[in-house]
């Protein structure tokens, strides 16, 4: 039996929609991007928000305690992830300010703050700084053999990235950043309000 034009056109259309990934609940539109770009102001304008949510990252990396985690620990979050390292001056300088962050944000069972040190020294050298500048809300968390960082494109220090309730990334920032200022904080909170049905 032969096909015609328009049944084979038919045909066709059902088998890529039937093979297609269905969008999330919690996906960003347009319009969402949209707002979100025009809530950017001060160090915020330098974020950049992606077209489409990029593939959830799945490499491990490791606590202080030499446990194994994962992103995907963190899903049903929105997750600020900053990829640093002790050697990095502009990380250093920001450190205080994303551990504020960390404060701010640490009783919202919607928002995760997590710093990812890529350092290959000893996880001591990490812990020192942290308390060299009297961290109180961060957990050391070390990319040592860069898996993480390589899965997420990053070619320079520091980068942040903010991760949709999936794990995807929505959002980057490269370079240094006030983290706990007033902006950054309202578009974490309004990231977490829109995407909140992934919960």
């Amino acid at each position: 039996m032969r096909l015609s034009h328009i049944g084979l056109g038919v045909l066709l259309y059902a088998v890529l929609a039937l093979g297609a990934i269905p969008a999330s609940a919690g996906d960003l539109t347009a319009d969402d991007r949209a707002a979100l770009k025009e809530m950017r102001a001060g160090h915020m304008a330098k974020l950049v928000f992606h077209r489409e949510a990029r593939p959830a990252i799945t490499e491990s990396f490791r606590d202080k305690y030499g446990n194994e985690v994962t992103l995907q620990d963190y899903q049903g979050k929105v997750v600020l992830l900053n990829f640093w390292a002790t050697w990095c001056p502009p990380c250093r300088a920001e450190m205080p300010g994303i551990d504020r962050l960390a404060g701010h944000f640490a009783d919202d069972e919607n928002i995760e703050v997590l710093t990812l040190s890529t350092d290959r020294f000893d996880v001591k050298r990490i812990e020192a700084f942290f308390d060299e500048i009297d961290v109180q809300n961060l957990r050391v968390l070390q990319d040592r053999r860069g898996a993480v960082a390589r899965k997420g494109g990053v070619l320079g220090l520091p980068v942040t990235i903010l991760l949709d309730r999936e794990g995807r990334e929505v959002a980057r920032l490269q370079g240094e950043a006030e983290w706990d200022a007033p902006e950054a904080k309202a578009i974490l909170k309004r990231l977490a309000e829109m995407t909140a049905t992934q919960s």
